[in-house]
């Protein structure tokens, strides 16, 4: 299976009062992790959206173990969990600077055409990215 990494240096910006990573910038990590997987496997989402279709979130799901603190090194790791022919399902883990889990989570999402959010079957419409998906989601 292959595991696409992205060190993350958090910003001041980013934490809350208690000094921990606010709970709503995980969702965008996640999304600059499956952005890098995609770039990893040699696509680009843009060109997705520049033949007319886009690939909305289904469902979003995060297990917060331990939050990142101030200082903290950061490294997100996205992978396939599951390339169905019309839903991929992305895994990511946020690890601190010790290699420590400190949140893990899933994304699952379809591919739509843009002018009417139909669903459409990834695998024929993405043929070669579907592939590599298929390819990179193998044990």
């Amino acid at each position: 299976m292959f595991v696409s990494e992205l060190t993350i240096l958090p910003k001041y910006s980013e934490f809350d009062m208690m000094g921990i990573i606010y709970h709503a910038h995980y969702l965008g990590w996640f999304e600059m992790g499956r952005t890098k997987l995609c770039q990893d496997l040699g696509f680009n989402y843009f060109d997705m959206e520049q033949s007319g279709y886009i690939s909305p979130v289904h469902e979003m799901k995060v297990e917060y173990k331990r939050g990142i603190t101030y200082g903290d090194q950061v490294l997100l790791r996205t992978w396939i969990k599951e390339n169905g022919g019309v839903k991929t399902v992305y895994g990511y883990q946020v690890l601190d600077g010790e290699g420590v889990l400190r949140v893990e989570g899933s994304s699952s999402h379809y591919v739509v055409r843009r002018e009417d959010f139909k669903p459409v079957q990834f695998k024929k419409v993405f043929p070669e990215w579907y592939a590599a998906f298929e390819k990179a989601s193998k044990f």
